[in-house]
């Protein structure tokens, strides 16, 4: 297989870590539309370019012309998440999923039992077939699911390997045990607080389509020429969002859509 068809073979993987991320994302925006929580802080995607590829089967002894069969991660998928706990209800939204389109073959948890570098993430092997232009493709993805502390700490790591050649130092590799106890202790400690900050987030979703909703009707008021009363209860409307008082934003929408109604402003 020579370098142009090493670009070409991996076309399919490319597509399913577009198709995947696009799919995460719009699982996490199914959540937000519904002013629900959502465990889901960000979606990331990447193929591992041919370098890595060569460096990993070489690393692996694996034979060059197996690596699309025995190389499991040459698509990855990172979902991260704020709390510990989204990461569990991450992976059964997953599980639900595995009969349509993700095909789960291997669980990797390392978070329960961390790698002994301190290494925290949960991993999921799958199968997720692609549509090229040919034919149905199956190929491997590796979803990783984490919070946010665990992939600073593991984007470290990695950067420091890199630097290192693999070989990190064992002073940097004792302060790198040490700081993967931080990041343990600051999930722990935002666990503790996971219902205020996801009770707060729910309140923003709520102001933020509350909000849009009176800026719409109140445009709806200028275009049926409305413009000195549309003015007036602009006025109105800011002088409340300054109180950032909801029940009170509640009742100017409530009066505004009266007042759509009496004016039969569509909206």
């Amino acid at each position: 297989m020579n370098y142009f068809k090493w670009h070409e073979a991996l076309i399919p993987y490319e597509q399913a870590v577009a198709e995947l991320v696009a799919k995460f994302n719009g699982i996490s925006d199914d959540y937000k539309k519904r002013n629900f929580y959502s465990p889901i802080e960000r979606v990331e995607g990447r193929v591992k370019d041919v370098a890595s590829i060569f460096d990993k089967a070489r690393r692996k002894n694996i034979p060059i012309d197996q690596v699309f069969n025995k190389m499991e991660d040459i698509a990855g998928v990172r979902i991260v998440t704020r709390f510990i706990a989204d990461i569990q209800i991450i992976i059964e939204q997953l599980k639900k999923r595995a009969s349509h389109d993700l095909d789960i073959k291997i669980e990797r948890d390392y978070i329960t039992e961390k790698k002994p570098s301190g290494y925290q993430s949960y991993h999921l092997l799958c199968k997720y077939v692609v549509m090229t232009l040919e034919e149905p493709v199956e190929i491997w993805v590796e979803i990783q699911i984490r919070t946010l502390a665990m992939n600073f700490w593991a984007i470290t790591e990695h950067m420091l390997k890199y630097k290192y050649n693999g070989d990190i130092p064992a002073s940097v590799q004792e302060r790198l045990l040490k700081s993967v106890e931080a990041a343990h202790n600051l999930d722990e400690e935002m666990s503790t607080i996971r219902g205020e900050i996801t009770e707060a987030q729910k309140v923003e979703h709520v102001k933020r389509d509350m909000v849009d909703r009176i800026l719409k009707k109140i445009q709806n008021l200028y275009q049926v020429a409305k413009v000195e009363e549309a003015n007036e209860l602009n006025r109105q409307f800011f002088d409340l969002y300054e109180d950032c008082d909801l029940d009170k934003l509640a009742k100017f929408d409530n009066k505004l859509t009266t007042i759509a109604h009496i004016n039969k402003a569509a909206y």
